[in-house]
């Protein structure tokens, strides 16, 4: 879909392993703007290592990550990024804790890591959020332009089908359920961005 809208090269990765190959494409090309784009279920629950290890060792790629707290490619399943009480497939009455586990924030890990030039946290529901996380997206090419390290941007997505939510709902879902667990803003800059996570709903 990425070739049919913008004038770019695509190589895609087995699932959850996109920031390997981003990993081998930059240490061979490394004039390139390289990035992967992911879902939470891919990067998070079948390659968190991955991006984890790409992060360690400061490779100089952005990764991009949609977050919906669903697994879309398996019709709507739990990821490690699902919320507490989050309704998907296979947690009909909600994420439970004692039963699922916690959800683990991705952007929060790797904020902590010496590798990661940059760290941010977007979303898209509503005028606003698109406005930032756009720049969040340039602050991370920025970033990758400038041989700083890995930069990370999380995007919360929609996924109202995924939440058994009517679509209009969708918007302030995510900003009271999903943005509630995974707070909107950049967390770790080498650009000398200000600190701009928000409290409250993004």
């Amino acid at each position: 879909a990425f070739s049919n809208n913008l004038d770019v090269e695509v190589l895609q990765a087995l699932h959850g392993r996109a920031p390997s190959v981003a990993t081998g494409v930059i240490r061979m090309r490394p004039e390139l703007a390289v990035v992967t784009i992911q879902g939470d279920g891919d990067m998070a629950n079948e390659g968190l290592q991955e991006v984890l290890h790409a992060a360690a060792r400061g490779e100089n790629i952005v990764c991009i990550m949609l977050n919906n707290g669903v697994f879309g490619e398996t019709g709507g399943h739990l990821t490690v990024t699902t919320t507490i009480g989050q309704r998907t497939k296979n947690t009909i009455e909600g994420r439970d804790a004692a039963e699922h586990g916690n959800p683990i924030g991705v952007a929060e890990l790797l904020a902590q890591i010496d590798g990661v030039a940059y760290v941010a946290r977007g979303a898209v529901n509503d005028a606003g959020n698109v406005a930032r996380t756009k720049r969040m997206i340039v602050d991370a090419l920025t970033a990758q332009q400038q041989g700083l390290g890995l930069a990370f941007v999380e995007i919360l997505t929609m996924c109202p089908t995924g939440w058994f939510i009517p679509t209009d709902e969708a918007p302030d879902y995510l900003a009271e359920t999903i943005a509630g667990t995974h707070a909107v803003g950049v967390l770790r800059s080498a650009l000398g961005t200000p600190d701009s996570r928000q409290s409250g709903s993004p």
